[in-house]
Formats: structure tokens, C-alpha cells, sequence
């Protein structure tokens, strides 16, 4: 839970909580701050402007509102959309059409993993009119084939074929007085015997084999090919991170704090520690303005959610990044059910 300095929805009066209900959607609807002829135009509520203008005092003073500039209206603060969103938020289920959308992007998507989430990801960038990320487990490649390319100078060239036909090449070091037929040894031992393997179940074949004795290789060679699986098997141990959809923030009226967004959004690694906090709470999780370091210069929001492989375990988190002026009772739910239906496609 969040604190939003002390205040409960509970400790607002029925006046107090309808007056800032219909300021946070109408803000949430339009972005414009909200004034006392606006809300008691909408009829609603039964009360002069006076009445109105006496009870948004009190939650300036509560801290739940704000009156940006020269502005004679309100809008709520970071604090206040806290308390609606934790509080008072109706999260409807999501839009018949919204789902259409995402399925139909979902069932577009060819056979690759990388392939699913980004064209997802972008179905739901288009819908909620922002960015949107998925965070995805980096897949260690099945080793197919591994060549091994002298390139002089005490350096040779690895290409490891994977599995799934995908190719990485990497310029590894050789060990001081390596015997010329040392890389065509190392290349056939690993073919012959770690092919089908994962990285890390090939580095630990590999040196069962060195402790038994069964490796047939000298220690040089065994040496080299431990150098060029390590040089794969320690590289990229992070999630892989598709971004889509940056341009519908630039449809942010304010567009010095686009340009921070989209800023913010540069920094991969902190993006990433954002979602693994999604992640290891394996629920939904709604980050709002300065409460995330990342976002604290453009005051923007992130709703994420994890979703889960065939086993049950959380594996990845989709989520979107906005303004704080979210439509978050429509966007919620779209993103529960993106995170839904990446899982029910891994199992």
C-alpha cells in the first residue's frame, strides 16, 4: 500500500469525495485544470460554486489538488491521483474492442517469441495512445554449431550457430602458445559432443568431462573452449527490453516534459529495474510521478504487469508508460489482459 500522507478515502467527507472524484475524471478526461463553475455546471453535485470553491480549498490543503500557474482551476497532485487510483477507481472490464485489437495483433505474430511481444506491445501503445514496454526473459540459445576463425594476433573469431538458426559472432582471445590444430580440435569436440546443449549445460558438460578425463583434449584446447562459451554464457543476463509507440507522447500538450519522457525512456537500465519491481511483486503495479526515480523529471506514469511462462513462473512484464493524466481506469485493465494473454500463449 501507499501512503498519501496520511490521508484515507475514508477520512473525506461524501461532499469532499464526489467534488474530487469528478475533478480527477474530468482532469483525467481532458487534461485542463477543473474550476468551481465547471464542476457546478455539471450538475451532479447540487452546489454553488462557492460551496465547491470552499471544499477544493480544503483538499489544496489536504494536498490532493493543485492549481497549476496562474490557473483559477485545479488539478490533482501526483498524491491525490495516488488516492484515487488506490482508492476509488472503478477498474471496469476491459473494452470489447481493445481486446479484439490485442488478440488480433497476438494471432498476426509469427513464431518467434520476440516477434509475439512486439507486436502486442505495439497494439497496446495504439490503444491506450502511449508507450508501451515488455520486458522479455532473454533466451539462452541452444548451441547448434560452433566455429572457430583464426584471425592473427593472438585472437580468433567464434560463431555459434543456434539452435533456432540465429547466428552471434564474438572475438575471443586464444591462450599463449596455442598449437595451430588447436581450434579445428576445440571446434569438432564442441560439434560432436555439447551440440543440443544449452550455454550453461554445455560449461558445466564441458568440465565434468576435464575432471574425468573424458574430454580428450590437452589443457590449452579445454581452456579455449571454456574461454568461448563463457563469452557467451555471461553476456546479456538481463531482460530484453522492447519500447514501442514513443511518438503519442509527443501528444502531450507539454512538450518539455515529453522531451524528458522520451529522455527517460533512453535508460534502459533503469527502465529495467523498474519493471522487476512489477515483476517480483507478481502483481499489477501503477508507478506515479516522483514515486519512481526514472520518472521523476517529467512526472509520468507507469502501469506494468507480470506474466507468467508454461510453468507458472512469472517470466516477463508488459506495461505502459504515460503522462500521470492517464485514462488508468480504461488503461488498467487493457494491460491486465495483455499480461493475461501472454501467458495463456506460453503455457
Amino acid at each position: 500500500m501507499h501512503e498519501h500522507g496520511g490521508i484515507s478515502v475514508s477520512q473525506l467527507s461524501d461532499r469532499a469525495r464526489g467534488i474530487f472524484r469528478d475533478i480527477v475524471d474530468s482532469y483525467l478526461a481532458t487534461g485542463a485544470p477543473v474550476g468551481s463553475r465547471t464542476l457546478s455546471r455539471l450538475g451532479g453535485l447540487q452546489l454553488s460554486p462557492a460551496s465547491i470553491r470552499n471544499v477544493m480549498q480544503d483538499l489544496e490543503e489536504l494536498g490532493l489538488l493543485e492549481a497549476p500557474h496562474t490557473s483559477a482551476g485545479r488539478v490533482p497532485t501526483e498524491q491525490g491521483l495516488r488516492l484515487f487510483v488506490d482508492g476509488m477507481m472503478q477498474v471496469a472490464v476491459p473494452d470489447a474492442a481493445d481486446i479484439a485489437a490485442i488478440e488480433a495483433e497476438a494471432m498476426r505474430a509469427g513464431a518467434s517469441l520476440e516477434d509475439l511481444l512486439s507486436r502486442t506491445t505495439s497494439a497496446l501503445s495504439g490503444l491506450a495512445q502511449c508507450a508501451a514496454v515488455v520486458a522479455a526473459p532473454k533466451t539462452e540459445p541452444v548451441i547448434r554449431q560452433l566455429n572457430l576463425v583464426p584471425l592473427g594476433a593472438g585472437r580468433a573469431l567464434a560463431i555459434l550457430v543456434g539452435a533456432d538458426g540465429g547466428i552471434e559472432n564474438r572475438v575471443i582471445a586464444l591462450p599463449e602458445n596455442l598449437p595451430r590444430e588447436a581450434l579445428e580440435q576445440a571446434q569438432n569436440y564442441v560439434n560432436a559432443r555439447l551440440s543440443g546443449l544449452t550455454l550453461a549445460d554445455a560449461v558445466a558438460r564441458l568440465q565434468v568431462e576435464i575432471d574425468t578425463n573424458r574430454a580428450e583434449l590437452d589443457q590449452l584446447t579445454a581452456t579455449l573452449v571454456a574461454e568461448g562459451l563463457a563469452s557467451w554464457s555471461s553476456d546479456g543476463a538481463g531482460p530484453v527490453l522492447i519500447v514501442r509507440g514513443q511518438a503519442h507522447l509527443l501528444n502531450d500538450v507539454d512538450l518539455d516534459r515529453a522531451r524528458a519522457l522520451l529522455e527517460e525512456l533512453e535508460e534502459k537500465a533503469e527502465l529495467a529495474r523498474l519493471l522487476d519491481q512489477a515483476r517480483q511483486s507478481d502483481a499489477m503495479r501503477i508507478f506515479i510521478g516522483a514515486e519512481t526515480r526514472l520518472f521523476a523529471l517529467s512526472g509520468s506514469s507507469v502501469i506494468a504487469a507480470p506474466y507468467r511462462g508454461a510453468d507458472g513462473r512469472v517470466i516477463g512484464v508488459v506495461g505502459v508508460i504515460g503522462p500521470t493524466r492517464l485514462n488508468y481506469a480504461r488503461v488498467v485493465p487493457m494491460v491486465d489482459f495483455t499480461a493475461n494473454r501472454l501467458s495463456r500463449l506460453m503455457a
